[in-house]
């Protein structure tokens, strides 16, 4: 197969512009990663897609070459469709919320949305105060305070405790992408997650029943927790839904199967439910 070769879709800019790089040509597909990923960590699914579409790799606030830009969700939606224009958006995990906050926001530039790992939000204030005392930790690991007098986690160490969880076993070391994600700062890296971790998210589930361009949801048949999300967003969309299960997968079905995944996508986007 001939891998088509990337080509920035713009230089590197200052922020709060985000970084993304453009291959391939046909209908415009731009892909949103998950946290301590980069827009290159797609396993072969953007090269593959990229045989019959212009695909958009974003790389997030926070995170690779936007790794000085600090955005909370609707910020990061608003840049990612800056720099995605009109196309079907995809994005996983921290991408999906991402993505799903812009079609709610600016619904004219999503024609599709596949969702991959994603959440509408956690209910309870009580639960998102949990969220965010964690994750807070976590930024505080890798971006301390001054005068706190913590020494920070150095970004490899906690990327190999991160795909250590057991959320991610099944991944080979190569789908993993462990040296892509040390492109990462832990300054970046504390941003996305104080500004756009999961708790900062206000719950979308009485927002997203007015969504009417078609929706994709893929989840991993051994992530019980977000396949459990996936069938209730479904429903609260309603008939512009579709919700596919990954056999054998986690919560990375891109990189677990990506071939799947791919079809998947494809299938959809020509024409069994996607625009």
């Amino acid at each position: 197969m001939n891998v088509p070769t990337p080509e920035p879709s713009h230089p590197p800019v200052p922020a709060p512009a985000l970084f993304a790089e453009s291959l391939g040509r046909g209908p415009r597909l731009v892909l949103a990663h998950g946290f301590t990923q980069t827009g290159r960590l797609w396993g072969s699914i953007d090269t593959d897609l990229a045989r019959d579409h212009r695909v958009v790799r974003v790389d997030l606030p926070g995170h690779g070459g936007s790794t000085g830009v600090a955005a909370d969700l609707d910020e990061g939606a608003r840049l990612v469709g800056d720099v995605g224009g009109v196309a079907t958006y995809l994005g996983y995990s921290l991408g999906a919320r991402i993505c799903l906050h812009l079609a709610l926001a600016r619904p004219e530039l999503v024609t599709g949305l596949v969702l991959i790992s994603g959440t509408a939000g956690i209910d309870d204030e009580p639960g998102r105060r949990q969220r965010r005392a964690s994750d807070g930790e976590l930024a505080d690991e890798l971006d301390p305070a001054p005068g706190s007098g913590r020494t920070a986690t150095p970004v490899a160490a906690f990327v190999r405790r991160w795909l250590d969880a057991p959320m991610f076993a099944g991944i080979s070391a190569e789908a993993g992408g462990r040296e892509e994600r040390l492109r990462n700062t832990g300054a970046g890296l504390a941003s996305s997650l104080r500004l756009a971790g999961t708790g900062t998210q206000r719950p979308l589930w009485d927002e997203i029943g007015g969504l009417e361009m078609p929706v994709l949801i893929i989840t991993g048949e051994r992530d019980e927790k977000f396949t459990a999300l996936g069938t209730r967003m479904a429903r609260a969309i309603g008939p512009a839904a579709t919700h596919a299960v990954v056999p054998g997968a986690g919560h990375a079905p891109h990189l677990q199967d990506p071939g799947r995944v791919t079809a998947l996508v494809r299938t959809w986007t020509d024409g069994s439910g996607g625009p």
